[in-house]
């Protein structure tokens, strides 16, 4: 049985990840099944979530064309069989937690665009659903993210306007946010995502496992309540 708790609790979650980043995909499920499990104990307790914009390869170009493994080998110098099992790697972690990973089909793309259309969502409620859509596309079904027909299709498929997702890659003010995220990330000294900000004070970093996402949560909601002093991850 949950204890009574006041209907006004709340833990923030801020989320800095990119949509090119696998374990921020693998994090989000991570993150999500972490809650339901807190939700469990807690049910009355809101956990209020905003993602941010992080740019994992900014220097890839707008217009750059190959896959995932080209961009790693050729244009990171990475050696190809260290790619190739490093991917292969991923896409089995991912398999064994239903998070579908393609990287063969995966076409590498600047996510500056992408990040807009995330920041359009979270002003219309949607956030989420937007984001697991353009990971999924991302991943698992080889849609460019710097493609303004593939993100108005994405957008429009997850609740948004596609007109309103075109318009927004054009936006300045839009392009103001991401960068506000990205700088804001570098003020807090966040060098690798994806990275959970709690409160505002306490901070997780990595793809986390469901129960260390609960257990946070757990936590946080102790030193609220001036029972027990909260940890990061």
């Amino acid at each position: 049985m949950s204890e009574t708790t006041p209907a006004d609790e709340t833990i923030r979650v801020d989320i800095w990840s990119d949509i090119a980043c696998p374990w921020c995909y693998l994090g989000k499920h991570r993150f999500e099944a972490g809650v339901r499990a807190f939700h469990e104990q807690h049910p009355d307790v809101a956990i209020e979530v905003e993602s941010h914009s992080f740019e994992l390869a900014p220097d890839t170009p707008l217009d750059f064309a190959g896959s995932e493994v080209d961009f790693l080998v050729h244009h990171k110098g990475m050696p190809a069989e260290q790619v190739e099992q490093m991917l292969g790697q991923m896409t089995e972690l991912g398999a064994s937690e239903g998070v579908e990973f393609r990287f063969d089909d995966v076409q590498h793309a600047n996510t500056q665009r992408a990040h807009r259309v995330l920041h359009l969502a979270r002003d219309r409620g949607v956030q989420a659903e937007v984001q697991e859509r353009l990971f999924r596309a991302y991943f698992a079904e080889g849609a460019d993210m710097s493609d303004a027909d593939a993100l108005a299709r994405l957008g429009a498929e997850a609740g948004l306007d596609g007109d309103e997702v075109r318009a927004a890659l054009d936006d300045d003010a839009y392009g103001e946010a991401v960068q506000r995220d990205i700088v804001r990330a570098r003020q807090l000294g966040i060098s690798g995502v994806p990275f959970f900000l709690l409160d505002e004070k306490y901070g997780v970093s990595g793809a986390q496992s469901a129960d260390a996402f609960a257990n946070v949560f757990e936590q946080v909601l102790g030193f609220q309540r001036g029972d027990a002093p909260a940890r990061t991850v």
